[in-house]
């Protein structure tokens, strides 16, 4: 087959994709150029350069995957390569070490202020006394993330005789005691840390998750590093705790904004050491993503399964005909099942009740894992890995079917329990289409999953809604969708609002204080 390499990837992977195949090399194409020769390729291998979008696909009638290498796909258009029947895949873990071993390296030279100290000598200076370090052996490094650059980061601190403590909403008890990590929550986590690391996706849920009110809750002459995404800590907060001395110093890889401004107040303290997002720019790290993309590709043209393909796998026809309608609200059931859940989850059972019954259902089932995990992990989730990752998390999937669903034709139900208890939600459609949450544990709603949700369960008696309404209306939040869940049994009911914008902290907490009401969480759907 013919394989086009369309931009500056190592010699090695194509050396790989050689062996097999034929394979043309022509790099800085335009678009044009582009669409006249794509329709005799089979298979074709991208970077960040060159844009792959409709339509280049639309013009591809030869074409059977999409290789990209690196981890990022924004450059291509999958959901016009998955109507096309072409898979698009990429290298997930090709920069995993790499990103692992710059985390160390910063976290050492901030230790020993290694950067200042060059830059002293350099200038002729001899000023030991002024460049005091500390040991990082007997301290206590605090992961916030626990994937596979988290987990890399504590094989290797422990290595160093550190102790280490970490908080990872999807690893279990017995998989952090596996890897001799203290699970811990947030809170802990950020008090006992003297060198603090970051490796979180960027999320509504993680964004500044460092500010100005998180900094008290540090323990003082915490030392901070991120080589994961800007944006989780508020620059403009850190460095305030920098000069009040709460913070003894940070080393910061990522920034909110990028290429970073010059004028960042980071840049202009000594204790601050600073990288060029360099996190995965290891010569190694590039010939990891080319071989690995290589070998995914030749795994593709063989027609065989493809573990890091970021679309749908091949699902027979008739199959998706009946599961297609449904996998957007699947994944959404496992969002908001996770996000209404206590600690770690350890079972996710799956139900099935209808005539949805009688098919394949993997897909779906993978749907709600992908809803599961999207919203914390650092690592993209998807169709092919979403199994995996809830394996590696020690995550038990089950499915049970039932031909009949009572009030529905169908209906799917998701139940996730963790050590604290079950949650659980069920969905079905109305129409064609359109996807509602239609059980929320033994509350009936009828609940649009989209945009922002508070959900409330709370005391039948009069006012309460009232007074919600009223926080958020101080707040400056609008409300655009409401409905009230009954219970079979009287006393309690739940309140599902959905509003304009994300419900701060502060107003959560406000609610949470009204009188009668039992609990209250916002869900964000934006995520994933």
């Amino acid at each position: 087959m013919k394989i086009l390499v369309a931009d500056n990837v190592s010699e090695q992977g194509v050396a790989i994709l050689k062996k097999e195949h034929d394979v043309d090399v022509k790099l800085k194409l335009s678009p044009e150029e582009l669409i006249k020769i794509i329709p005799e390729y089979d298979a074709l291998v991208v970077r960040s350069e060159t844009k792959v979008r409709k339509p280049i696909i639309e013009v591809a009638n030869k074409l059977k995957v999409i290789g990209r290498a690196g981890v990022g796909v924004d450059n291509i258009d999958v959901e016009a390569a998955t109507q096309k029947g072409i898979i698009v895949l990429n290298a997930p873990e090709g920069n995993t070490i790499a990103a692992t071993e710059h985390t160390m390296a910063m976290m050492l030279a901030l230790a020993r202020n290694i950067p200042d100290a060059h830059k002293s000598l350099k200038e002729g200076k001899w000023l030991r006394s002024q460049f005091m370090g500390v040991e990082m052996r007997g301290k206590t490094l605090g992961i916030l993330g626990l994937g596979r650059i988290g987990s890399g980061v504590a094989k290797r601190a422990l290595a160093m005789e550190m102790k280490v403590i970490g908080y990872d909403p999807y690893i279990t008890e017995e998989r952090a005691s596996a890897m001799d990590i203290e699970l811990a929550d947030v809170d802990k986590v950020l008090a006992e840390a003297d060198f603090l690391t970051f490796h979180l996706p960027l999320n509504a849920d993680t964004k500044y998750l460092l500010n100005k009110e998180t900094f008290k809750k540090l323990k003082p002459g915490v030392r901070i590093v991120n080589c994961a995404r800007g944006g989780v800590i508020d620059e403009v907060a850190l460095a305030e705790a920098i000069e009040a001395g709460v913070v003894a110093g940070a080393a910061i890889d990522v920034f909110e904004k990028e290429p970073a401004d010059p004028e960042n107040p980071l840049f202009k303290l000594d204790k601050v050491v600073v990288t060029p997002h360099l996190g995965a720019s290891t010569a190694e790290a590039q010939v990891g993503v080319a071989v690995d993309v290589a070998h995914g590709i030749l795994v593709a043209l063989r027609g065989e399964p493809v573990s890091t393909a970021v679309n749908i796998s091949a699902v027979p026809t008739q199959v998706m005909q009946v599961i297609k309608p449904y996998l957007t609200l699947a994944e959404k059931m496992g969002c908001l099942a996770v996000q209404l859940a206590e600690g770690p989850i350890t079972t996710v059972t799956v139900e099935y009740d209808g005539e949805i019954s009688e098919v394949d259902t993997k897909m779906l089932t993978t749907a709600v894992l992908k809803g599961i995990f999207n919203p914390l992990l650092q690592e993209p989730v998807n169709y092919v890995n979403a199994p995996a990752m809830a394996k590696a998390r020690g995550v038990k999937t089950k499915e049970v079917k039932s031909k009949d669903a009572e009030h529905f034709v169908n209906l799917i139900t998701v139940r996730v329990k963790t050590a604290k208890g079950e949650t659980e939600v069920a969905g079905t459609l109305f129409g064609k289409e359109d996807g509602r949450i239609v059980m929320i544990d033994k509350y009936r709603v009828d609940a649009n999953p989209k945009g922002w949700l508070l959900i409330s369960p709370h005391m039948d008696k009069p006012g309460i809604i009232g007074q919600v309404g009223s926080v958020l209306g101080n707040y400056k939040i609008n409300i655009d969708r409401m409905q009230v869940g009954h219970a079979a049994q009287a006393g309690t009911n739940i309140m599902v609002m959905g509003v304009s914008a994300e419900i701060t902290a502060a107003a959560l907490d406000k609610i949470k204080t009204i009188d009668g009401i039992i609990g209250a969480k916002v869900v964000n759907f934006n995520i994933g």
